[in-house]
């Protein structure tokens, strides 16, 4: 006997897909240089992440140019976890599939993120220390944004060192939220005064410091900057964190290694930690 068929109207409706991405809204912009901006948008409520963690970046696919997906790339998240929007720095790279539309955002735009942060750069990767070295060349600053603005890195470590190295002084981007702006923050203000260390470093101009991180802590200037005894990193106090050029990462991760440090990961805390999402 062949069953009825059951009736349109009492069909169990089809599943709604879930989109793949929040829709959210520029809430600023700022350029600062012609290969450096940052922007920022609005927070989903439920989205949740830990301060240092990247996600996905995307634009809408233009549909009158017969795009049909979006182009989308990892960014670090330049705010704290709690924070009420979501900042990013990014470089302008010119031709990009990305960057080249990217940088031309406005407030009140759409930008789409991806339900799915994640990433090593975090304070729970490392172990406890006495000082935690938070080196990021260019745009890899992006995080350490994020970890020096977290109350929890003051609480966990004595002194927090941001390290920015960049080819031009004017690419210094965020040295007055570092030098002075961080010391008003009403969660961190008072910590970042006695605990938080700026050391910003150039390699093709004039500059108060000049060097890549990798001859400065070869050199030992690194240490006598920092006031710091002796002329390496010290395995039980020392902490680091690694983010920028590959060259960089690879090569300063080897210097730690050098010294005794050891790799940590989300699995097993270590003494430094990159991100390897971006190294591979």
């Amino acid at each position: 006997m062949t069953a009825a068929p059951v009736p349109a109207a009492q069909a169990p409706p089809a599943p709604i897909k879930e989109a793949a991405q929040y829709v959210e809204t520029v809430l600023w912009v700022k350029h600062w240089t012609d290969r450096l901006f940052s922007f920022a948008i609005t927070r989903p409520a439920s989205f949740r992440f830990r301060s240092g963690e990247f996600v996905m970046i995307g634009l809408p696919p233009r549909e009158e140019l017969g795009e049909k997906k979006p182009i989308l790339r990892a960014y670090s998240i330049g705010s704290p976890s709690f924070a009420e929007e979501l900042e990013f720095f990014s470089i302008k790279v010119p031709g990009g599939p990305l960057t080249s539309r990217l940088q031309q955002i406005k407030v009140g735009d759409q930008v789409l993120l991806g339900k799915k942060p994640t990433g090593t750069l975090v304070l729970d990767a490392v172990r406890p220390g006495k000082r935690l070295f938070l080196f990021g060349t260019g745009t890899g600053l992006a995080p350490w944004l994020a970890v020096a603005r977290d109350p929890d890195a003051y609480s966990r470590f004595q002194k927090v060192i941001v390290a920015h190295g960049v080819r031009e002084v004017s690419e210094l981007a965020y040295r007055d939220l570092f030098t002075s702006e961080i010391h008003d923050d009403p969660l961190v203000g008072d910590e970042a005064k006695a605990q938080l260390v700026y050391y910003p470093t150039v390699t093709r101009e004039p500059f108060e410091r000049q060097g890549r991180f990798t001859d400065l802590i070869e050199s030992g200037q690194l240490f006598r900057d920092l006031g710091l005894e002796g002329d390496r990193f010290d395995p039980e106090h020392d902490r680091a964190m690694l983010c920028g050029s590959m060259a960089m990462i690879k090569d300063t991760a080897a210097l730690l290694e050098a010294h005794g440090l050891k790799e940590g990961s989300n699995a097993e805390p270590g003494d430094f930690v990159i991100e390897r999402a971006f190294v591979g």
